[in-house]
């Protein structure tokens, strides 16, 4: 799908075709939509599809004239099954083309939903420099709005496992666990196709495009160090709850020992008394249930003691 959009009176205003110094928004295009960014809009064509790549890593690329820059961009998804989040990245381009800006995207994000909902002050598509740093700033705090959403989702997690020890809180934590490990790998990255920018090798910037590629950067640095301590809260977390479990397990193991040994003794006295054996005491009296009853309850307290119910 194909949008235009250009900034007309400091507001962001959908177009009918593309103009100069527009914003051409694709989201999953189709074939013919491609074919048109190509042989009309005169995009390379690498760069319109190493966007549309779900592996594609994030960097940045200069050729004829138009410049490309990958980044990691964040989403959420609910998983109907389990009513769970799911938080994961998909590659986003942004083409810096001689008279427009391009971005190509695999499906609609965060990002991309905020500009376009009005919720990013100073989208000016005429600059197109300010314009693709603010769509790189509005991404890294993307990222750290999902990293505060996934602490307050393992802290509740983590309440909830303190009540009860169930299956789908363990594999909620380690859903989060695995999201954090993604978008530690994405905002590594990011930082790294950020640095490249920053040297000014691939984008002509002024001081001012520098100081927000800056904020910029340290937003991503932030998301990073963010990114590490909840990795190693919910890595302890999990740790924690696993040694619980198999402390909880061995208590159980024990105390049914324990009860196997005290159910032992009866089992023993009436096995005697029950052989086809003559000569035995009190054969035919209440002697071996109130023998094996005494052993058992003596048995029992001498456990007792010794923590065996514990």
């Amino acid at each position: 799908m194909l949008n235009y959009y250009k900034t007309i009176n400091t507001r962001l205003t959908a177009l009918e075709q593309p103009e100069e110094n527009c914003w051409i928004c694709a989201v999953a295009p189709t074939e013919e939509e491609i074919a048109f960014l190509v042989q009309q809009m005169g995009l390379e064509e690498d760069f319109v599809r190493a966007a549309l790549d779900e592996e594609e890593s994030s960097r940045v690329e200069a050729e004829n004239g138009q410049t490309l820059i990958i980044v990691d961009t964040p989403f959420s998804e609910q998983q109907d099954e389990d009513n769970t989040v799911v938080y994961s990245t998909v590659p986003m381009g942004i083409i810096l083309a001689p008279k427009q800006v391009v971005t190509v995207c695999l499906q609609e994000n965060p990002v991309l939903s905020d500009c376009l909902g009005g919720k990013v002050r100073d989208l000016q598509t005429g600059m197109r420099t300010r314009f693709f740093l603010t769509l790189l700033l509005r991404n890294a705090t993307r990222f750290l709005q999902f990293l505060k959403q996934i602490d307050k989702i393992s802290s509740y997690t983590e309440k909830q496992l303190h009540r009860s020890m169930r299956n789908k809180e363990l594999i909620q934590l380690l859903g989060l666990e695995k999201s954090l490990v993604f978008f530690s790998t994405s905002l590594k990255s990011n930082e790294i196709t950020l640095e490249k920018i920053l040297r000014g090798k691939f984008v002509k910037m002024y001081e001012e495009d520098q100081d927000l590629l800056e904020d910029v950067i340290i937003e991503v640095k932030q998301a990073i160090e963010m990114c590490n301590i909840y990795s190693g809260i919910l890595s302890g977390t999990m740790d924690a709850f696993a040694s619980v479990i198999s402390n909880n397990l061995n208590i159980v193991m024990k105390v049914l020992t324990t009860i196997t040994i005290v159910m032992t003794v009866p089992t023993m006295v009436f096995s005697f008394y029950g052989m086809n054996v003559t000569g035995l005491p009190l054969a035919n009296s209440w002697f071996p249930l109130t023998l094996s009853v005494a052993l058992a309850v003596t048995l029992s307290l001498v456990l007792v003691k010794k923590g065996m119910f514990h």
